[in-house]
């Protein structure tokens, strides 16, 4: 059997894309127009998970005050209280999170800084 046209050794892949940080994380960003499927961001699954944890720690009377409970976990109070902060986002945003498919700007910095506790005002401040 013979070959008409050599084969070469070194095929090049041209693939448009840029590296941008996301909550502390690298992540490929693609151009306009080109859609890929999102994955979980753990990170972000794991702060909910804990601060709905915390909630329920707080509201069962377990823990009667932040600073107690902070304690407990080994935690300054005021990263505690920045993390319930989650525990005020809209259903929408939460089950986003869980599937993997916030918006872009919803990061775990992004989401212990003050947003407006108001559902409809969260949607329009994006998260």
């Amino acid at each position: 059997m013979t070959r008409g046209t050599p084969i070469p050794e070194t095929v090049t892949l041209h693939v448009p894309f840029r590296i941008v940080r996301r909550g502390g994380r690298k992540e490929m960003q693609l151009p306009d127009g080109v859609s890929h499927q999102r994955r979980t961001d753990s990170t972000l699954v794991k702060a909910l998970a804990r601060a709905f944890r915390w909630k329920r720690l707080l509201e069962s009377g377990e823990f009667a005050t932040i600073t107690e409970l902070a304690e407990r976990e080994g935690i300054a109070s005021s990263f505690l209280s920045r993390s319930l902060r989650m525990t005020l986002l809209a259903p929408h945003i939460v089950e986003a999170i869980l599937e993997g498919k916030q918006v872009p700007e919803v990061t775990l910095e992004r989401l212990r800084e003050p947003f407006p506790v108001e559902w409809d005002q969260q949607l329009q401040t994006d998260g």
